[in-house]
């Protein structure tokens, strides 16, 4: 497995890969992998018969106030398991390899990174899209992989997909959870003991709306006020938003017969999870 810090290794990795016939798949990561990365990674391995993963915990899509300066940095951990896992390359380079100075381009995909987490992260999706246009153009995969866990992010980066005609298929993935319900995350080890069981209340919400859906209520409303008592139970946790919404557009649907994302982000303590569920059209 090749560990290339810099754009004209990687270029020259995924170069060779190609000459030999290869299929290239990306998987863009922040590091701090667990299973759920991972099975990112396998995915891609079913998918590709050259796999690149990125780890790079970008600045840009941090707003001034959040966690960029303690998110979990663990590449050696990140590296071993990739390693494992029969990666070809892994690049992680530093910000100014990315962000050279004076760099000013931005990739910004107006209107749908304004919904959901671009109302309470503004800039958010910026950062997100131009970092991911980067890695396209760097990589040049002939895959990538994300996972619905980020449906937000997901919905922008089809949209930039599509709009810049970029030459690749975006592959999403389903959450990976763990036993309990709760949706994988790097995040999730900033929890103390007590703010992980009111974690919970998250994927109890959704799985309440799933529940009220099954017994025939369709339209948002209802939907909504179900989840937000089901968040009621722990007090502590600050509700950012609970929506229902298009998954491809992200705008409110007054029903979920054509189908839905409920999406759902909150503070836990320090810490902004975000979890959601995909409803089939009806």
């Amino acid at each position: 497995m090749l560990i290339a810090k810099t754009i004209a290794e990687v270029r020259a990795a995924v170069a060779k890969l190609r000459g030999d016939k290869k299929c290239i798949g990306l998987v863009p990561t922040m590091g701090a992998l667990h299973e759920g990365h991972l099975s990112l990674v396998r995915a891609a391995k079913a998918h590709c018969s050259a796999v690149v993963v990125t780890i790079f915990v970008n600045p840009t899509q941090f707003g001034p106030k959040e966690d960029f300066a303690k998110y979990p940095r663990t590449l050696d951990a990140d590296c071993a398991l990739l390693e494992k896992e029969a990666v070809d390359v892994v690049f992680g380079p530093d910000a100014a390899e990315i962000y050279p100075p004076g760099a000013s381009a931005v990739v910004e995909v107006a209107g749908i990174s304004d919904r959901l987490d671009g109302v309470s992260r503004p800039g958010h999706f910026v950062g997100v899209a131009t970092v991911v246009a980067k890695l396209f153009n760097i990589v040049q995969p002939d895959h990538a992989f994300f996972g619905q866990k980020d449906a937000a992010q997901v919905a922008v980066l089809r949209r930039m997909v599509r709009d810049l005609h970029f030459n690749l298929e975006l592959i999403v993935c389903p959450i990976v959870r763990e036993p309990d319900g709760v949706a994988m995350s790097s995040r999730n080890r900033y929890l103390s003991a007590d703010e992980r069981q009111q974690a919970l209340v998250l994927h109890r919400a959704l799985r309440r709306v799933e529940a009220e859906i099954a017994a025939g209520v369709v339209e948002s409303q209802p939907l909504i006020d179900a989840g937000f008592a089901v968040l009621a139970d722990e007090p502590e946790i600050r509700v950012d938003y609970f929506s229902i919404v298009d998954p491809n557009t992200l705008e409110d649907v007054p029903d979920v017969t054509a189908g839905a994302l409920v999406a759902v982000a909150a503070a836990v303590g320090l810490t902004r999870l975000i979890d959601n569920v995909l409803i089939p059209p009806r």
